[in-house]
């Protein structure tokens, strides 16, 4: 998608049909914050870790506005505000008070379904409603939603979601270009009208996170790998979050056997780096199962595991010392661990398909795909045995950093998003954009 200049102006879209139920012109001051609704740190949760870095970037491109956070009650920070209470019902009520008070130049939300689902005291959710009230009752601001979960087959709530935000934000970033495609099937199918205000921002990467060889080799002092006897200097990483839906497991099983043939085929010793934490309690079962089997390999010299929190300069360290990094997720996920391996240039074997990880994997050429366990072993042993393989696809990862997904051009896609939005939140009428196919 084409991006602008910092300080130039988008090229203006099409608008058409009414979008809102209020709309009014309105004469900011220059200085008119933009207002994020998110969760946020330090809440241990991507989306707040996505916020707070897409605020830095946003903030950098906006010196002359303050970009302001409504959080839940537990995030902090200066220019945090948090206020969102998803025990009450009516949670959303003071969102909308303190959007007034502020008067944004546009209001930009994440949204997750987790974040803003209520459940009353028979734990029965209802699925986003309170979402889509505060949406409504934001008409008369420009409104930017982010969804970070939309996957390719919908389930009928979800479609019934996406139908109704689609149609009450003025514009709605998708994170991927089959997201677009797909929904058009979708909704066809359903003989429901394609929306037209879907705009394709990826997610961002950082583009200010590298470090020399030499650096490296600091970085690994640092974090105290030199003092493990046992490691080689080269490590295949397992990183992130540790849960259920990442399958640690499908690599460890078969590591000693892979590190053997490494071994007889390059005479390198190379090691396994696991590196996270557990988050969610309903995941402690497999985390420690897949704690379990790294420790065995370290017994034997093989692996190494190291306990961190995933957040932070920390987690850009880590990446930077692997040589390339393996995500056995077999889920969906818009991963915020693939958008630090692409901030580092690491290449990357991930598994296919898998809508979002398989989309960036192609459209990168950075990342290799497995979609069994003897094609994982292929793929290890492929970069693990041959640099120049490996120096070839990090230098796609970093040309697809600086070209596509670094935070400093999708900040220049969210001011076109912003302006698009208060474009149509102005006139009263529903953004245009093409197709996508």
């Amino acid at each position: 998608m084409p991006t602008k200049q910092h300080g130039s102006k988008p090229a203006r879209r099409k608008t058409d049909a009414p979008n809102r139920s209020k709309s009014s012109k309105r004469r900011l001051p220059k200085n008119a914050p933009i207002v994020m609704i998110s969760s946020y740190p330090p809440r241990l949760c991507g989306i707040a870790t996505f916020c707070e870095e897409a605020r830095e970037f946003i903030q950098e491109r906006h010196p002359e506005r303050e970009v302001l956070v409504i959080s839940h009650t537990d995030g902090s920070g200066e220019g945090v505000i948090p206020i969102i209470d998803i025990s009450n019902r009516e949670w959303w009520k003071p969102v909308v008070e303190e959007v007034s008070r502020l008067d944004p130049y546009a209001i930009h939300i994440e949204h997750e379904y987790g974040l803003y689902e209520h459940r009353n005291a028979a734990g029965e959710g209802d699925h986003n409603q309170g979402f889509l009230e505060m949406l409504k009752a934001l008409g008369p601001w420009p409104t930017v939603v982010e969804p970070h979960t939309v996957h390719g087959r919908l389930r009928d709530y979800e479609s019934a979601f996406v139908k109704e935000m689609t149609e009450t934000a003025n514009v709605v970033l998708f994170k991927c270009h089959y997201q677009k495609w797909r929904l058009n099937w979708t909704f066809t199918s359903r003989d429901w009208e394609t929306p037209t205000n879907i705009m394709v921002v990826p997610h961002g990467a950082r583009p200010d996170r590298h470090w020399t060889v030499e650096q490296v080799a600091q970085l690994k002092k640092e974090l105290g790998f030199t003092d493990c006897t046992y490691l080689g200097d080269h490590y295949v990483g397992l990183v992130g979050w540790i849960q259920r839906n990442k399958r640690w497991d499908v690599l460890t099983s078969m590591w000693e056997g892979i590190v053997k043939e490494i071994k007889e085929r390059t005479g390198e010793e190379w090691d396994l780096l696991a590196a996270g934490e557990v988050r969610d309690p309903h995941d402690l079962q497999e985390y420690n199962k897949y704690r379990g089997e790294v420790e065995r390999l370290e017994s034997k010299g093989l692996a190494h595991f190291y306990e961190f929190t995933p957040r932070g300069d920390i987690y850009y360290k880590i990446m930077a010392c692997c040589d390339f990094v393996v995500l056995p997720s077999v889920d969906e996920t818009q991963s915020g661990t693939l958008a630090r391996i692409i901030a580092l240039n690491k290449p990357f074997i991930t598994t296919a398909p898998m809508e979002g990880l398989t989309a960036q994997a192609l459209e990168s050429g950075g990342g290799l795909l497995f979609s069994t366990k003897p094609m994982l072993r292929e793929k290890v042993l492929r970069l693990a045995c041959n640099e120049k393989a490996r120096l070839k696809l990090g230098a796609k990862v970093e040309q697809y950093l600086e070209k596509v997904v670094s935070w400093r051009v999708v900040a220049q896609q969210y001011d076109e998003a912003y302006e698009l939005a208060g474009h149509s939140n102005s006139i009263g009428k529903r953004v245009i954009l093409p197709a996508e196919f």
